[in-house]
């Protein structure tokens, strides 16, 4: 089996947020669960996506798992990238392709400069009284704090100004306490005119994720939150982890677009 490690959002190797990708010989049937945690564990990376082809003629072109080293998550953005482009550069796959997940269908469309966009559900934001104890965990005092719903889990917290999203070095077993999957810290971009209008990291201790370099489907709450805030519905975000990357934002109501390239730096094969 062809194993790949794919560099999402980011144009050069060794950046944005890396994902396995594997392409399953079978079609309409995954392996049991346990197998499929247990490659991921192995492949070690925030996600390893699975995905095999679908028959032809249905509501979506191949299914799409994804799993962290320690449980499966219901969305992924990054390695849903990474499977696009895994499909589009090996030529498994021409056009928009469409995944069917726990998350419904979900279409990947290439463009001709290399980049890729994501058609997802937008996060349903509710907001909620700061938890007692994220403050400290953080190390930073949040000015708002919202819930994004079913799909992501994650409770997104505004911060002053992007330096103290950059310098945040949280509690992460307190920051546990707080959400079902992780924390979202965000704020305003301090210079727009270095190409994006918002800053985030994303803390993820539930899920054996201590930070996620780069997070698609955490911008589908980022989205809706700076689109109110900055009125545009098309935005730039940049997840500041050492790693870096960039998520170009389109609000579309209920849906949210997301586009980013990608980059194979591993091709090899699962032998075991």
């Amino acid at each position: 089996m062809r194993i790949r490690i794919v560099d999402a959002f980011t144009d050069r190797p060794f950046a944005g947020n890396p994902a396995g990708v594997l392409l399953l010989d079978a079609v309409d049937a995954f392996p049991a669960d346990d197998r499929l945690q247990q490659v991921a564990m192995e492949v070690n990376q925030a996600e390893t996506a699975f995905a095999h082809r679908l028959p032809e003629g249905g509501d979506a072109d191949w299914a799409l798992r994804w799993f962290t080293p320690t449980t499966e998550v219901a969305m992924c953005g990054h390695a849903t990238l990474a499977t696009a482009h895994v499909l589009h550069t090996t030529g498994a796959h021409e056009g928009p392709v469409r995944f069917a997940t726990r998350s419904g269908v979900l279409i990947a469309t290439p463009a001709e400069d290399g980049s890729i966009t994501l058609d997802f559900p937008t996060a349903p934001l509710t907001p909620v009284e700061i938890p007692d104890g994220v403050a400290e965990a953080l190390g930073a005092e949040p000015l708002t704090a919202f819930d994004t719903g079913p799909n992501i889990n994650d409770l997104v917290v505004e911060l002053a100004d992007e330096k103290t999203v950059v310098g945040l070095a949280p509690d992460l077993k307190a920051l546990a306490a707080h959400s079902e999957r992780g924390i979202i810290a965000t704020a305003r971009a301090e210079d727009p005119t270095r190409g994006y209008d918002f800053a985030s990291r994303c803390f993820f201790p539930n899920v054996g994720i201590d930070e996620d370099p780069v997070t698609g489907s955490a911008h589908t709450a980022l989205a809706p939150y700076w689109s109110e805030r900055l009125g545009s519905s098309v935005l730039t975000g940049l997840q500041a982890s050492a790693r870096s990357g960039l998520v170009r934002t389109e609000l579309r109501g209920d849906r949210t677009l997301l586009t980013g390239h990608a980059v194979t730096v591993i091709d090899g094969e699962l032998l075991a």
